[in-house]
């Protein structure tokens, strides 16, 4: 963004982005003179083409034929032209209304943000389930399996389920393990892993037991750098004609297969913050497996409580004003479900 282009410049850029992502062929001046007013020559045009190409914003893939953008063109556009944009009011209103059918399931209504991410960007969807910078307790269910062995399930404040298997010395049935899920559940609500531990004592040998592996399960919980990822529409990735070649594909599903590398992305793009939408074209540089790529990802959730994240991946060529919209309504929407269904 550090070039000074004209405004004439500017108009002529949009307009050749605009169209090259809806046809996916190169834009000539004799394009543009058809399709739109601009009140100069087709000479002006070419010129201001050519000034455009210097600049490193278009490329010319034919000697003879129209102008394309580069990832450079692609974020000049993006950051610089695009401006604010909204999904049409009927379709947030459908959105919303199918999130708010789910808010009593966690895990529906995140896959639900990456199916609706998915449809509306036709690109690759990626949602990563609410976690806490914390890891902190909120609720415990014991329950009988078989003979002396009983399933812990764990409930983290911003909707985390961890379950472990515990083998006791003597069995004991579901009354007595209900009525201590309680006793515990009522005793460290709130608490992290050294504050669970802290209560130990005040329980007998069982009730020590099952707080001495809560407290590990939180201390695990919190080394983990995201919750469990989703992912919908991998197929528009495969089907999509940018990625004809093999190895565009594939380093696309590499980054969405590979959870370490996507935290290492996530962790890099996105600041603390929740809300802002950041974009990433062509890798910026600094990730060879989206060089073929662009993203667009936002963090939903409360800051300092439990936030995710959640994006879209699909070519350099992507539909970038409905798809910055469509990230941005869906994450305020998992913001105030993750407000609502688990702050509280």
């Amino acid at each position: 963004m550090d070039r000074l282009l004209s405004e004439r410049q500017e108009t002529i850029l949009g307009l050749i982005i605009h169209e090259y992502i809806e046809t996916g062929e190169p834009i000539g001046s004799h394009t543009l003179i058809s399709r739109f007013h601009l009140g100069v020559s087709s000479a002006t045009i070419r010129n201001e083409m050519a000034a455009l190409t210097r600049e490193g914003l278009l490329r010319q893939p034919h000697t003879s034929g129209g102008r394309a953008p580069t990832e450079d063109g692609y974020r000049y556009f993006v950051r610089g032209l695009l401006g604010e944009t909204e999904l049409p009011s009927d379709e947030k209103r459908l959105i919303s209304h199918q999130f708010y059918q789910a808010r009593s399931d966690v895990d529906e209504w995140i896959r639900l943000a990456a199916s609706v991410l998915a449809h509306q960007s036709q690109a690759a969807a990626l949602v990563t389930a609410p976690h806490a910078a914390r890891a902190v307790f909120k609720h415990l269910e014991l329950i009988v399996t078989q003979g002396r062995q009983v399933l812990l399930v764990l409930v983290l404040q911003g909707g985390e389920v961890r379950q472990q298997v515990l083998s006791l010395a003597e069995p004991v049935d579901q009354a007595q393990l209900s009525q201590l899920a309680e006793r515990i559940t009522a005793a460290v609500l709130g608490l992290d892993a050294f504050g669970v531990a802290a209560i130990g004592p005040a329980f007998d040998t069982l009730g020590q037991e099952v707080i001495r592996l809560v407290s590990e399960t939180l201390s695990r919980a919190d080394a983990v750098a995201s919750g469990e990822i989703y992912r919908d529409g991998l197929a528009n990735v495969l089907d999509h004609p940018d990625f004809v070649r093999p190895d565009a594909a594939r380093h696309a599903l590499r980054l969405l297969d590979e959870r370490s590398l996507l935290e290492e992305v996530l962790a890099q793009v996105l600041s603390p913050g929740v809300g802002s939408v950041q974009v990433v074209i062509g890798g910026e540089g600094a990730w060879e497996e989206l060089r073929d790529c662009s993203m667009v990802l936002a963090r939903y959730g409360a800051a300092g409580f439990a936030t995710g994240a959640l994006g879209v991946l699909g070519p350099t060529r992507m539909a970038y004003g409905r798809t910055i919209s469509a990230v941005r309504y869906v994450s305020g929407l998992m913001s105030e479900l993750v407000v609502e269904s688990f702050a509280g």
